[in-house]
């Protein structure tokens, strides 16, 4: 009688238990092959850097001389208690509440302008959307030309746009609603284009008018992009930067001082101490979460 063995299951063969299990493998792998790209972007300019300036809010940092060790917490008691760190902390503030209202604003009226219009609709909004094509640095170089007393088409007037603290606050406003409001305009519109035409409809069977239409069916209903553009606005507001160094340079008398500007006076323009200079930056981005978290938590509840 011949005995005949039979082969031992390979552990590379594909049998009935092993193929469904590869099958859910592969999936998983072309996923994690696709985001890895992104992922390594992101430690690399994202995470690296924010954990880089971590080290140095903590540090002896200096711009010439490197890292001289640990000196918590006298990075962070050190800004918080130089002079010109609060009047940059209030005039953030009011700069990011003041061009937050009135950019919104407007940028809500040109939304609702272009979508009520059919004729000039077209010519409306290439007419609104033209300066957001230019860059910020580009926009306020033209602004500089258009304030400066030597190349002015207003000098005739004798306004110094920029010679005193309000002056120059309401200037630099200017300059950033001209260049973010049809920015804005756009993302509104979408929202309003997102709004069906039945709900009007609706609203006007059942007797309301333009502002109780406005008021009860349109802003409720734009609520999460109206959301949406109040935290880029106030997050671009308290990261202003370009537009103030080009226009102001901080002046006159370091009235228009802000807080990245600080930043960079800390780091770059006289202080040369990186160590103040990433402490603040954790503290701004610390101000950033706070007031995000806020506007998250204000939405959702309304929301509910």
């Amino acid at each position: 009688m011949t005995l005949t063995t039979v082969p031992e299951r390979s552990a590379l063969d594909s049998g009935p238990a092993a193929g469904p299990q590869a099958r859910r493998r592969r999936p998983a792998l072309t996923g994690w092959a696709y985001a890895a790209p992104t992922a390594l972007f992101v430690v690399i300019f994202f995470v690296t850097p924010i954990l880089l300036v971590g080290r140095m809010s903590v540090s002896d940092w200096g711009l010439f001389s490197g890292d001289r060790g640990l000196n918590a917490p006298e990075n962070f008691t050190d800004v918080a208690e130089y002079r010109l760190f609060w009047p940059a902390v209030w005039f953030t503030v009011k700069y990011t509440v003041v061009t937050t209202v009135i950019l919104l604003g407007l940028a809500l009226l040109m939304a609702l302008i272009v979508q009520e219009s059919s004729r000039w609709t077209g010519f409306l909004r290439t007419s609104f959307l033209v300066p957001s094509a230019l860059g910020l640095a580009s926009a306020s170089l033209l602004f500089y030309a258009l304030y400066s007393p030597q190349s002015s088409p207003f000098g005739f007037l004798g306004v110094s746009f920029l010679g005193t603290p309000a002056a120059a606050l309401w200037s630099t406003v200017a300059l950033i609603v001209w260049r973010f409001a049809g920015f804005y305009m756009l993302l509104l519109l979408v929202g309003l284009q997102g709004i069906s035409a039945d709900v009007y409809e609706a609203a006007r069977l059942d007797g309301a008018g333009r502002w109780q239409t406005f008021r009860y069916v349109t802003l409720p209903l734009l609520r999460s992009s109206i959301a949406l553009c109040t935290i880029l606005c106030v997050t671009g507001s308290m990261l202003a930067f370009d537009q103030f160094y080009l226009l102001t340079k901080g002046g006159p008398d370091n009235s228009t001082l802000t807080i990245v500007q600080l930043i960079y006076n800390f780091a770059f323009f006289g202080g040369n101490n990186l160590g103040r200079a990433a402490a603040l930056s954790i503290m701004v981005l610390a101000a950033l979460l706070i007031a995000n978290v806020l506007q998250f938590r204000g939405l959702r509840g309304k929301e509910g």
